[in-house]
């Protein structure tokens, strides 16, 4: 079992996903923490900030993992029980439950009403927690699955990107109405699956045949997940479902997040009948042999932060990113004032931004595995997605900008396929450049120029392009020229972030045809 754990780990590891995406539920619970607080909008706007820093802001989690993370030429170490990613999954849990619990103590009164400042320190907490469950997942699935890093990062991504359609379900069925409810399942259940499911979340990177065939199968139930989702959330925008329909729905639900157990027990018994076909004395001496190749070759390789931060490839990647991830941030933050300023109703708006998860989850899980099929068969290295999704991202705010009939349906689905594209193509980057040592603190640093792009062209370009057109009593505006000039600037940042893709895929072309596709032809040690 211990040999075959990766499958068990994956499976731990997508249920815990499935729950960590707290932060993309702020709107269940926005309007009763703005009216029990006192809030104005601003001050709201404010402690929605926080969320966004706190679940992009991971290097602590990075850190964290790299510390406690039993390194590959230590697996075999007998102190390998005192270390691991369970316990970035402790730390994750601790600040899940102290956050929402504390939101929740504020909004019951059990607790006299802090200060906005604290509770953006307890919505910062809560949203922070994220990004440990994230880093412990996808860095033990990139680990367990290195030959296979774009499929394996999507999956996790894009469990995480569903999470929060998810947990509505959770509350439509259960909690519909009473918000208050919803914020203190927050506190408990993302922390008690992650306690529950820590341990099962290890690192094995022991080669096993059969390991696309699997993920394959993994993939299959993700896009089964979304495209449920997807029709319930287009189905409850148009009719009101009674409570027994949204609790049958819910179950449907859980049954299919049950079914990725049944690929793992599949993935176990055929690895079973696999070694015992083979010579044990055999494999296991050439093993050693090939494992201490590998290693003296990752260790190498491998880059810790501040030395990939003084590399050009870390800076043309963080730049592309803030224009690909801070543009998309920033079109699903302003996409219902874009909506009421071109005349659309209020449900088509929920719908758009409902549907958004589903188009986020489809650019996460297919960048990765579509990325990793052509890397495999021929050979094209992964900054080419880059320069692919952040030129369609061009398209897509230009369409946004031009305001005809029906554009949000079309700008919305190119922009959040497009964002959700980075989420997982810019980790698997950072594996294959810097190496998997450092990883988690690599890309989390990376990430972080989600918010910082997500501020400078919310804030200071479509906030103050809006407010300068707004003519309305109440600061409001009304028609394409609200946004149009706010989206042709960001399409412009798009289109610039892809001509800084464009220079990282010639920097790291050779790197790829050299390291990265000898390392997938000849996996020694896998």
């Amino acid at each position: 079992m211990m040999r075959s754990s990766k499958w068990i780990a994956t499976v731990a590891s997508i249920w815990i996903q499935s729950t960590c995406g707290a932060s993309y539920a702020f709107g269940i619970y926005s309007s009763v923490l703005k009216s029990s607080q006192g809030y104005d909008q601003s001050t709201l706007d404010t402690v929605s900030v926080f969320k966004d820093i706190g679940a992009n802001a991971g290097v602590i989690s990075g850190l964290l993992y790299s510390a406690v993370s039993v390194h590959r030429h230590r697996r075999n170490s007998h102190h390998a029980s005192f270390g691991g990613p369970w316990v970035v999954h402790v730390a994750g849990a601790v600040q899940c439950f102290a956050g929402y619990f504390l939101m929740w103590l504020s909004v019951t009164g059990v607790i006299h009403r802090p200060g906005a400042p604290l509770m953006c320190l307890f919505m910062f907490v809560a949203a922070h927690a994220q990004t440990f469950f994230n880093t412990a997942n996808v860095v033990t699935a990139v680990q367990n699955f290195p030959d296979y890093g774009g499929t394996i990062v999507g999956i996790m991504k894009g469990f995480l990107g569903l999470s929060g359609a998810m947990l509505i379900q959770v509350y439509q069925a259960l909690f519909k109405g009473n918000p208050k409810i919803f914020l203190l399942m927050l506190a408990l259940l993302p922390s008690f699956i992650s306690l529950l499911l820590m341990c099962l979340v290890r690192i094995d990177e022991r080669d096993t045949q059969g390991n696309k065939k699997q993920l394959n199968r993994f993939s299959t139930i993700a896009l089964l997940v979304a495209a449920y989702l997807m029709i319930m959330i287009i189905f409850e925008n148009i009719f009101t479902f009674p409570l027994w329909a949204s609790i049958t729905d819910l179950i449907l639900l859980l049954l299919l997040l049950a079914s990725p157990l049944g690929i793992a027990a599949k993935a176990l018994k055929d690895e079973s009948s696999e070694r015992s076909s083979h010579s044990p004395l055999l494999n296991d001496h050439e093993d050693k042999e090939q494992d201490a190749a590998y290693e003296e070759e990752e260790d190498r390789e491998d880059l810790n932060v501040v030395q990939a931060m003084r590399t050009q490839n870390f800076w043309l990647l963080f730049i592309a990113m803030a224009c690909g991830m801070g543009s998309g941030l920033a079109t699903i933050n302003n996409i219902s004032q874009i909506g009421e300023s071109l005349g659309y109703t209020t449900v088509e708006i929920n719908t758009l931004v409902s549907l958004w998860s589903i188009w986020n989850f489809l650019g996460r899980f297919g960048a990765g595995f579509v990325s990793d099929i052509l890397l495999h068969s021929r050979g094209w290295a992964r900054p080419v997605w880059m320069i692919i999704t952040l030129s369609t991202m061009t398209i897509g705010h230009v369409i946004i900008a031009s305001g005809f009939a029906g554009n949000l349906y079309v700008g919305s689905v190119l922009v959040g396929v497009c964002y959700g594209s980075h989420w997982s193509l810019m980790p698997t980057i950072t594996s294959e450049l810097f190496g998997v040592g450092h990883m988690g603190t690599i890309f989390n640093t990376i990430a972080i120029a989600s918010p910082v792009g997500s501020y400078l062209l919310s804030v200071r370009v479509i906030g103050y392009i809006y407010d300068k057109e707004a003519s309305g009593e109440q600061n409001s505006c009304s028609g394409t020229h609200c946004f149009m000039l706010s989206f042709l600037i960001i399409g412009c940042v798009t289109l610039f972030g892809s001509l800084v893709a464009s220079a990282l895929f010639f920097q790291t072309k050779r790197f790829y045809k050299l390291v990265v596709l000898r390392r997938l032809h000849h996996p020694a040690g896998r």
